[in-house]
């Protein structure tokens, strides 16, 4: 009877074993570095985002004839003008030195590009630039 059982038993030898975990390691060792260089690319994105949703901000909010000096990025989200991305990882700021210029720097400093990780746009600008 046992040597029926024996007979009849099925299963993975130590070789198919082995071949399946190289081949699963195979797939991690690429689709890990790949994951991590997306998810860089979304801070990077947050940046941006938090740059033109600022921009649209500033210019809706001056929209109003009543409104003329500049405002704080907070008077802006009190306001209710302004929705950040990512306000724990980017920290925005105003200027006015050509024009009015929003600079978000990314502080987790996990987006690649640029070499000081601030992204500076321009209101009227077609296009904001990593710095």
């Amino acid at each position: 009877m046992i040597q029926k059982l024996r007979g009849n038993s099925k299963g993975f030898t130590l070789i198919e074993l082995m071949i399946v975990i190289a081949i699963i390691g195979i797939l991690a060792a690429i689709a890990i570095p790949n994951f991590i260089a997306y998810r860089d690319k979304a801070y990077c994105g947050y940046a941006e985002g938090d740059a033109q949703n600022t921009l649209a901000a500033l210019s809706s909010y001056f929209s109003e004839p009543s409104r003329t000096t500049l405002p704080t990025v907070p008077e802006l989200v009190t306001a209710e003008e302004l929705s950040l991305n990512n306000t724990l990882t980017n920290s925005v700021q105003i200027s006015t030195v050509s024009g009015y210029t929003v600079t978000v720097l990314d502080e987790s400093g996990r987006c690649p590009r640029g070499t000081t990780g601030y992204y500076a746009a321009t209101m009227g600008g077609a296009q904001g630039s990593w710095q």
